[in-house]
Protein backbone atom coordinates (compact mmCIF):
# COMPACT_ATOMS: atom_id res chain seq x y z
CA UNK A 1 0.00 0.00 0.00
CA UNK A 2 3.10 2.07 -0.71
CA UNK A 3 2.13 5.76 -2.52
CA UNK A 4 -1.53 5.68 -1.52
CA UNK A 5 -2.35 8.39 0.61
CA UNK A 6 -4.02 7.66 4.59
CA UNK A 7 -7.62 8.64 3.14
CA UNK A 8 -7.09 5.88 0.07
CA UNK A 9 -5.66 3.04 2.14
CA UNK A 10 -8.53 3.53 4.56
CA UNK A 11 -10.91 2.88 1.88
CA UNK A 12 -8.59 0.09 1.22
CA UNK A 13 -9.04 -1.38 4.36
CA UNK A 14 -13.10 -0.80 4.02
CA UNK A 15 -12.93 -2.73 1.14
CA UNK A 16 -11.09 -5.69 2.31
CA UNK A 17 -13.42 -5.95 5.14
CA UNK A 18 -16.70 -5.51 3.09
CA UNK A 19 -15.12 -8.45 0.85
CA UNK A 20 -13.88 -10.38 3.58
CA UNK A 21 -17.53 -10.70 5.24
CA UNK A 22 -19.37 -11.15 2.07
CA UNK A 23 -16.72 -13.71 1.63
CA UNK A 24 -17.73 -15.81 5.03
CA UNK A 25 -21.40 -15.16 4.67
CA UNK A 26 -21.36 -16.52 1.15
CA UNK A 27 -19.03 -19.98 2.73
CA UNK A 28 -21.75 -19.81 5.61
CA UNK A 29 -24.62 -19.78 3.63
CA UNK A 30 -23.62 -22.72 0.92
CA UNK A 31 -22.68 -24.91 4.26
CA UNK A 32 -26.28 -24.34 6.29
CA UNK A 33 -27.69 -25.08 2.70
CA UNK A 34 -30.93 -27.40 3.13
CA UNK A 35 -31.19 -30.49 1.64
CA UNK A 36 -33.85 -31.50 -0.97
CA UNK A 37 -36.29 -34.42 0.24
CA UNK A 38 -36.25 -36.88 -2.37
CA UNK A 39 -39.97 -37.16 -4.52
CA UNK A 40 -41.72 -39.04 -2.52
CA UNK A 41 -41.10 -36.81 0.66
CA UNK A 42 -42.07 -33.51 -1.17
CA UNK A 43 -45.38 -31.65 -0.09
CA UNK A 44 -47.96 -32.20 -2.72
CA UNK A 45 -46.30 -35.28 -4.13
CA UNK A 46 -47.78 -38.48 -4.07
CA UNK A 47 -46.77 -41.40 -2.23
CA UNK A 48 -45.37 -44.46 -4.65
CA UNK A 49 -47.51 -47.16 -5.84
CA UNK A 50 -47.24 -50.63 -4.22
CA UNK A 51 -48.84 -52.68 -1.30
CA UNK A 52 -49.49 -51.14 1.98
CA UNK A 53 -46.12 -52.03 4.97
CA UNK A 54 -48.95 -54.32 6.98
CA UNK A 55 -50.00 -56.15 3.33
CA UNK A 56 -51.02 -59.57 4.56
CA UNK A 57 -52.15 -58.71 8.18
CA UNK A 58 -55.32 -57.62 7.29
CA UNK A 59 -57.42 -57.12 10.60
CA UNK A 60 -60.47 -54.58 8.91
CA UNK A 61 -62.47 -56.48 6.19
CA UNK A 62 -61.40 -55.43 2.43
CA UNK A 63 -64.20 -53.31 1.64
CA UNK A 64 -63.54 -51.04 4.84
CA UNK A 65 -60.25 -51.15 4.58
CA UNK A 66 -58.36 -47.07 3.78
CA UNK A 67 -57.95 -46.75 -0.15
CA UNK A 68 -54.94 -47.09 -2.06
CA UNK A 69 -52.12 -45.36 -1.88
CA UNK A 70 -51.95 -43.22 -5.23
CA UNK A 71 -49.24 -43.52 -7.83
CA UNK A 72 -46.45 -40.98 -7.76
CA UNK A 73 -47.03 -37.64 -9.24
CA UNK A 74 -45.24 -38.19 -13.12
CA UNK A 75 -41.60 -37.51 -13.48
CA UNK A 76 -40.72 -34.81 -15.68
CA UNK A 77 -39.93 -35.62 -19.52
CA UNK A 78 -36.79 -33.72 -20.59
CA UNK A 79 -37.99 -33.66 -23.99
CA UNK A 80 -41.66 -32.48 -23.60
CA UNK A 81 -41.72 -30.13 -20.69
CA UNK A 82 -41.93 -26.75 -20.59
CA UNK A 83 -40.09 -23.79 -19.15
CA UNK A 84 -42.87 -24.15 -16.25
CA UNK A 85 -42.34 -27.42 -15.83
CA UNK A 86 -39.04 -27.41 -15.25
CA UNK A 87 -38.79 -24.53 -13.04
CA UNK A 88 -40.80 -26.74 -10.15
CA UNK A 89 -37.63 -29.01 -9.73
CA UNK A 90 -35.81 -28.41 -6.61
CA UNK A 91 -32.38 -26.25 -8.19
CA UNK A 92 -34.09 -25.29 -10.88
CA UNK A 93 -35.24 -21.98 -11.26
CA UNK A 94 -36.56 -20.29 -14.23
CA UNK A 95 -32.92 -19.17 -15.61
CA UNK A 96 -31.89 -22.55 -15.60
CA UNK A 97 -35.47 -23.93 -17.29
CA UNK A 98 -35.30 -21.51 -19.63
CA UNK A 99 -31.24 -22.63 -20.51
CA UNK A 100 -32.53 -26.01 -21.01
CA UNK A 101 -35.38 -25.63 -23.44
CA UNK A 102 -32.93 -23.48 -25.06
CA UNK A 103 -30.71 -26.34 -25.36
CA UNK A 104 -33.57 -28.51 -26.52
CA UNK A 105 -33.99 -26.30 -29.31
CA UNK A 106 -30.73 -25.72 -30.60
CA UNK A 107 -29.04 -29.19 -30.30
CA UNK A 108 -32.54 -31.38 -30.67
CA UNK A 109 -34.04 -33.78 -27.89
CA UNK A 110 -31.79 -35.21 -24.94
CA UNK A 111 -30.55 -38.74 -25.52
CA UNK A 112 -29.60 -39.38 -21.76
CA UNK A 113 -30.28 -37.62 -18.83
CA UNK A 114 -26.74 -36.79 -18.43
CA UNK A 115 -26.51 -34.65 -21.27
CA UNK A 116 -27.91 -32.07 -18.87
CA UNK A 117 -24.28 -31.19 -18.17
CA UNK A 118 -23.51 -29.43 -21.21
CA UNK A 119 -26.17 -27.07 -19.85
CA UNK A 120 -24.89 -24.13 -18.43
CA UNK A 121 -24.99 -24.04 -14.73
CA UNK A 122 -25.84 -27.69 -14.78
CA UNK A 123 -23.18 -29.42 -12.97
CA UNK A 124 -22.70 -33.12 -10.89
CA UNK A 125 -24.23 -31.90 -7.49
CA UNK A 126 -27.55 -30.41 -9.66
CA UNK A 127 -27.55 -33.47 -11.98
CA UNK A 128 -27.92 -35.95 -8.84
CA UNK A 129 -30.46 -33.83 -7.39
CA UNK A 130 -32.55 -33.68 -10.23
CA UNK A 131 -32.05 -37.82 -11.64
CA UNK A 132 -35.36 -38.94 -9.22
CA UNK A 133 -37.55 -36.57 -10.73
CA UNK A 134 -36.53 -36.70 -14.53
CA UNK A 135 -37.96 -39.28 -16.67
CA UNK A 136 -35.07 -41.10 -19.19
CA UNK A 137 -35.80 -40.58 -22.81
CA UNK A 138 -37.06 -43.23 -24.70
CA UNK A 139 -33.97 -43.43 -26.80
Amino acid sequence: MLGLTPAERRGARVLAIVLAIGTLRDLADARHLRRVPPPEAMPGALAPAGPPPNAGRDTVPRDIAAPEIAPRAALVDLDTATAAELDRLPGIGPVLAARIVEHRRLHGPFRHVDELLSVPGIGPRLLERLRPWLKPPAR
